[in-house]
């Protein structure tokens, strides 16, 4: 019983907090990975695992600014990518980068085409299991905030109404 509670009030605070398991990047790792990739010498292969390691790094960044610049790196280098693995990485790494942003339903787009390129892919399908609980915890703030509203309204015009009297 006590297992349970414990469960019961752990699920409470990770709803309030918002916590997810995706991991944050500092800026320190961010710009060893921005060397890394401005150094990048030899093939193509390389130059690419280099970009990738920092699309990574900025997406996965506290700041918007890196957020943003992950995404428009991934956005200009998916159109040229033909393996499917690749592909699917990239999809995955744009939706990580929407989530942080707050675009939750361009997110959630992105990662339902990560599950159709491989879906038994657990890395997406938490990644999707965390979209989903964000969208329900916003549609639950967002009645709370409706319901306390016109319970001001309501209680306003019953003060108003018992004045009159």
């Amino acid at each position: 019983m006590e297992a349970k509670v414990g469960k019961f009030f752990d699920s409470v605070t990770n709803f309030f907090s918002g916590s997810d398991q995706l991991p944050w990047c500092d800026a320190d790792i961010i710009a060893g990975c921005e060397k890394e990739a401005a150094e990048a010498n030899g093939s193509d292969e390389s130059k690419n695992e280099c970009l990738s390691r920092f699309s990574w790094a900025l997406v996965h960044s506290r700041r918007t600014e890196d957020i943003e610049r992950g995404i428009a790196m991934l956005e200009a280098s998916i159109a040229s990518t033909t393996d499917p693995l690749k592909m699917r990485e990239k999809l995955y790494l744009l939706a990580v980068g929407h989530f942080r942003r707050g675009d939750y339903s361009r997110s959630r787009e992105l990662v339902e085409q990560c599950l159709m390129i491989e879906p038994e892919w657990r890395q997406a399908q938490s990644l999707k299991k965390a979209i989903e609980d964000r969208i329900t915890k916003d549609g639950v703030i967002g009645i709370g905030i409706a319901v306390s509203a016109a319970g001001l309204i309501a209680g306003g015009i019953a003060a108003a109404l018992s004045r009159k009297k």
